[in-house]
């Protein structure tokens, strides 16, 4: 395939990250009510970087994620938005990297709050809490209004209360929203088990809204961070974090299927956010040997399908790297795969001085390009179409 083919395919870009302007938070919420505990950005003096503040804590660097071109290696990262790439935050200048990069449509996940919003449980105060979760969902909401067609938000939810969960869901996919974001570990923040009956309301609106679940790796427990090695280096150690995190999905993947969840929701639709794919046949043929092993089928007779089966009915994988995805859809089929580039995060397929990417349409041609017609179809494009609900 030539580079230049890949706009024929419509490439939906199903993990990228908008990086947050310092006054989305300030712009929103009632600062004269609330004061500093309005999530807000300034110097960090010690580290000599715009850093993002909760109150006084500091919560994460305000351009840490924005990696996109930059100029060293990570963890190291920009110090402040005025030196990044401007697509990683405004829409005018995300759409044109999309069109040089041969993307028609991006997913839209956050960064400050957590990718399941649980940093904002540290505010303490529950309207607070929710003001911020809103101020985010409007904000995406706006960002996307450019282009709905090319911009797919993805909700974030109030975790901490199913009511409140379910009005925001049905809020934001009134606005435009096509799916919700969800961390896989809410036992981390003190909240019911994955697969607890607990969570059965926020299963329903989503299913009954069509509204797929997303589950981004580093949602929850970030304690991996605490099991490195020091002498073997800041950038050595990073590298080892990106791929424990991304396997680490294995649990909510098992926990959704072993809980009784997939079963309970049939309709439902769940997704393995940033956490790549080659690893998930042999994860699904583990367990279903271990279902049978260990008499799941004597245990629940209700449970009509192995694990492998409610994953194919329900559950997808995002990719954005990995050679060799004839493999993994040999064994497994391609209905399940979802193209991503993780735009514009430290792993993601951004060129620069400092990475090793390619831009995605180089890598979609030389990678991709071999495969067979129906299956690189349903990769790039119809897969996350129908998921999404996109044209």
């Amino acid at each position: 395939m030539l580079a230049s083919d890949v706009d024929a395919y419509r490439v939906i870009d199903t993990d990228t990250h908008v990086i947050e302007p310092y006054d989305l938070w300030t712009s929103r919420l009632d600062v004269g009510k609330w004061g500093d505990k309005v999530p807000h950005v300034r110097f960090d003096e010690k580290l000599q970087e715009d850093a993002w503040y909760f109150g006084t804590d500091r919560v994460g660097a305000a351009a840490g994620a924005a990696q996109a071109g930059w100029h060293q290696y990570p963890p190291q990262h920009p110090p402040s938005l005025s030196v990044v790439d401007e697509a990683t935050w405004d829409p005018t200048q995300r759409l044109a990297r999309m069109d040089q990069y041969g993307i028609w449509a991006q997913v839209l996940y956050p960064n400050v709050a957590g990718f399941g919003a649980g940093k904002v449980l540290a505010l303490g105060d529950p309207e607070l809490m929710l003001a911020c979760v809103r101020g985010y969902n409007d904000f995406l909401t706006d960002f996307s209004s450019i282009d709905f067609k090319r911009f797919v938000p993805i909700t974030a939810l109030p975790f901490w209360d199913p009511a409140l969960i379910e009005n925001e869901v049905l809020r934001c996919a009134a606005a435009g929203h096509k799916g919700v974001i969800m961390t896989g570990e809410p036992t981390h923040w003190g909240l019911p088990h994955i697969a607890d009956p607990y969570w059965d309301r926020l299963w329903a609106v989503c299913q009954d809204n069509g509204l797929s679940v997303n589950f981004h790796i580093g949602s929850g427990d970030m304690s991996i961070f605490d099991t490195a090695y020091p002498p073997a280096g800041l950038h050595t150690n990073y590298a080892g974090f990106g791929v424990q995190f991304g396997m680490a999905n294995v649990r909510v993947i098992a926990n959704l299927i072993t809980g009784g969840v997939c079963h309970r929701f049939p309709d439902l639709k769940f997704v393995s956010v940033e956490s790549g794919c080659g690893w998930i046949p042999f994860a699904l043929e583990h367990l279903d040997w271990q279902w049978k092993n260990c008499g799941v089928p004597q245990e629940h007779p209700e449970y009509d399908l192995l694990p492998s089966e409610y994953f194919q009915r329900q559950m997808f994988g995002c990719f954005w790297f990995e050679k060799g995805i004839e493999q993994t859809i040999a064994q497994f089929g391609s209905d399940w795969l979802l193209y991503e580039s993780d735009f514009p995060h430290p792993t993601s397929m951004a060129p620069g001085p400092a990475s090793s990417a390619v831009e995605p349409r180089e890598y979609i041609a030389t990678d991709l390009g071999h495969l067979p017609e129906i299956h690189l179809r349903k990769i790039l494009h119809d897969n996350a179409a129908k998921l999404y609900h996109l044209d």
